[in-house]
């Protein structure tokens, strides 16, 4: 009996074995490879919703800001961040311009609603592959880097320096899941860093994702609160 469980166990051993080579070489090992299935996933995205948390970096101060909320992106060019109390700000684009309301802060009686060209916030120009407007492989210079964060052990971290300078951002850094959906890999970001020319950290952790929900258009047509002071910079 004892060389029949021997024999078992071998058998068990080499499938293991066998099931985590094929693994590894479906898993793709270069920033190339994983930016094409980043960017054929969202490609083929239409509108995403989730949920996120936002922790910012101000070198000058050295201080840490932390809030959270509810994003919804659509192609083309659509977005609308929901940032939840005490912050209460919303960022929307509906493809033409960025409008920001700032709620009323402690002794204001109005908030105000500030409205921007696309190009000239951060949010947008970095999330732009998440409405149809960015080609990462032709906008960046892509590398893989290593890390050593044990939440993110089984994901790939990828390292996007933009081709074409903006006062945005110097740099992304995108935490990036691959997974098998019918039948075919694909690329999830779950962690976006964006770092400035200043050494500010501005980090998004995404969530509870839904992807391709009717989402209408109307979302993204937004009406401040009533006796909010426009500002036009």
């Amino acid at each position: 009996m004892q060389w029949r469980w021997r024999a078992i166990a071998l058998a068990f051993t080499v499938v293991l074995f066998t099931h985590a080579s094929r693994a590894q070489k479906e898993e793709p090992r270069d920033a190339r490879a994983i930016v094409t299935l980043v960017q054929t996933f969202y490609d083929q995205t239409k509108t995403l919703q989730a949920h996120f948390e936002q922790t910012r970096y101000t070198r000058l101060y050295d201080r840490y800001d932390r809030a959270r909320g509810a994003v919804v992106f659509k192609t083309p060019g659509k977005m609308r961040w929901d940032y939840a109390e005490p912050n209460g700000q919303v960022f929307v684009s509906d493809g033409k311009k960025l409008l920001i309301y700032q709620p009323p802060e402690e002794g204001e009686k109005r908030g105000q609603l500030i409205e921007r060209k696309l190009d000239q916030d951060q949010l947008p120009s970095a999330f732009s592959f998440l409405t149809g407007q960015g080609d990462l492989e032709k906008d960046f210079e892509v590398r893989l880097l290593d890390h050593d964060n044990a939440s993110f052990e089984d994901g790939h971290v990828l390292q996007l320096i933009p081709r074409k300078p903006t006062p945005n951002y110097e740099q992304l850094v995108f935490y990036v899941r691959t997974l098998s959906t019918d039948g075919k890999r694909a690329g999830i970001v779950q962690r976006v860093l964006i770092i400035d020319a200043a050494g500010n950290r501005n980090r998004f952790d995404f969530s509870k994702f839904k992807f391709n929900r009717d989402v209408p258009d109307k979302r993204f047509d937004y009406r401040p609160p009533k006796g909010t002071e426009r500002v036009t910079p």
